[in-house]
Order: structure tokens, then sequence, then C-alpha cells
């Protein structure tokens, strides 16, 4: 579980140092510490604010949405979205990124883009891990905190896409905003990944 050594290469990339690399400017390839806690800190207060509510009614809908979201994060996103990343292709049995730190790496690296099967079942997971938390605030009336959840998430993405997901090396991802430009400058640098991407001249510099 540990970070990639920020001075070496990634698996995927062709360069011999990091030293001076123009990608590093443009894209985390090393994920580091900072950036999970940039994510836990983000992504956290709404999960915190959904499971109080359920507590609320019950232990048994608490319990039910922390197996939805392990299953989520730890497994479906993994297989769907995850096994995509050039940092899949990293040595070890577990991931080390700011998202889905110390998730098993149980199925094999698929460099590429993303089927249209595997993005239906994506968003299908998101859709379930968020909406589930809220009939359990209608249930309760508790309109304030719904409010919040609501703004608390729509912060969270907001944030996670032009902070995060605009760096990130997993092009495949559905919510990667990172420019052409860079990605063209990835490409270069790791054409073991290039090479399973229509890198025509959307690409070029």
């Amino acid at each position: 579980m540990a970070f990639p050594d920020p001075i070496k290469p990634i698996a995927s990339c062709a360069a011999s140092t990091c030293v001076d690399c123009p990608v590093s400017k443009k894209i985390h390839c090393h994920f580091r510490p900072k950036e999970l806690l940039h994510f836990l800190l983000i992504s956290l207060p709404g999960f915190v604010i959904g499971g109080a509510v359920m507590l609320t009614v019950g232990i048994w809908p608490l319990a039910l949405y922390i197996a939805i979201v392990i299953g989520f994060f730890g497994f479906l996103e993994i297989r769907v979205m995850c096994s995509h990343c050039p940092h899949y292709a990293e040595d070890g049995l577990t991931l080390a990124c700011w998202a889905n730190h110390g998730s098993p790496k149980l199925w094999k690296y698929r460099p590429g883009p993303m089927s249209n099967a595997e993005k239906f079942w994506f968003f299908s997971g998101l859709v379930v891990v968020w909406g589930y938390p809220l009939p359990f605030f209608f249930h309760t009336d508790a309109w304030l905190l719904l409010v919040l959840y609501v703004m608390i998430n729509a912060a969270f993405f907001n944030t996670l896409t032009f902070f995060l997901c605009s760096k990130c090396m997993n092009f495949a991802c559905p919510l990667n905003t990172v420019d052409q430009v860079s990605r063209a400058l990835f490409f270069q640098r790791n054409p073991s990944v290039a090479c399973h991407w229509d890198t025509d001249k959307r690409f070029d510099l």
C-alpha cells in the first residue's frame, strides 16, 4: 500500500528518469498522501451526514449502506474503472492511489477506454451510493440536513473534478478532465498506454 517512488518512472513510462519531466507538472503520475488526504476531507462529510440520518432510523439501513459503499469502491469500481488506469500496472496486490487506496487488485490490467457496459455500471454505482441515503432524509423530515447533504456533495464533485480529476492519469474515467495537450505529453512518454487509445491528431502537439 506504499505510494510510488516519486523519482522512479511508473511501470508504463518509457522514460529512464523523472527529472525535468514535462508531464509531472500536468499530471499526477505519482500519487502522494496529500492527495489522499485531500480526497478524504472533501468526500467524507457527505457520507457522515447520510450515515447519521440513517442511524436515527436503525442500524440495519446504515449497515447495508456501508456494505454498498465498500462493494462499490472496493470491488465494482476497481473492476470497471480503476483497472484501466496505468497505475493499476504497478507492482503490488493493492492500489495506492488517492481515491481507492488499499483496494485489492483482483482483476487484470485493462489499458485503454472503458466500454459502454463499464460506464453503465460505474454511473449506476454512483447513483446508488449517493442516492441511497435520500429516502431517509424524507422519512425523518431532516430537510436542513438534506439541503446540507446536497450542497456538500455538489461541492465535493466540483472540487474533485477541478483539482484532482484534472491531473489524474486514468483517462478512461468519465470524470477525468485532463486537457488534450497534457494527455498528448503523457502518451508520448507512455507508449504502452497510448497504443490502446485512438491517439490520432486530437492528441498531437
